[in-house]
């Protein structure tokens, strides 16, 4: 490992220790940083995926929220996003999004999914 990635992790370490959940060690602070790392990785590309299924049938709202919610553990600018998009979500009165919006949503992009596949290879 060079001087510079040494360097990196001991900051990322260190930066642990300060912001985490109280780590005990050194190795729980080093799981935490790459525990980090790979939710905010998975809640940037699922967020991704959202916008990009915006315009196409599917859920892309509710994907966009799903990743803004995983981000927003650990992104600041995350969770006011999120706020703002659950209200552009439709929802009830107790503000959960109803089942028949989620039903129609998983049925417009399975049906969005399969035309894609059978005009991609059936055709």
């Amino acid at each position: 490992m060079s001087e510079e990635e040494n360097r990196f992790e001991e900051a990322a370490i260190e930066a642990e220790f300060e912001t985490g959940f109280r780590e005990e060690t050194r190795e729980a602070a080093r799981r935490g940083v790459v525990t980090r790392l790979l939710r905010m990785t998975a809640g940037t590309l699922v967020t991704i995926l959202g916008v990009i299924m915006m315009p196409l049938p599917g859920p892309g709202l509710l994907i966009v929220a799903i990743g803004l919610g995983i981000l927003s553990r650990d992104v600041a600018w995350a969770d006011r996003l999120l706020q703002i998009v659950r209200k552009r979500l439709p929802s009830d009165s107790d503000g959960r999004l109803p089942r028949s919006s989620i039903v129609t949503m998983v049925v417009m992009a399975l049906a969005g999914i399969t035309f894609s596949v059978w005009f991609t290879f059936v055709r």
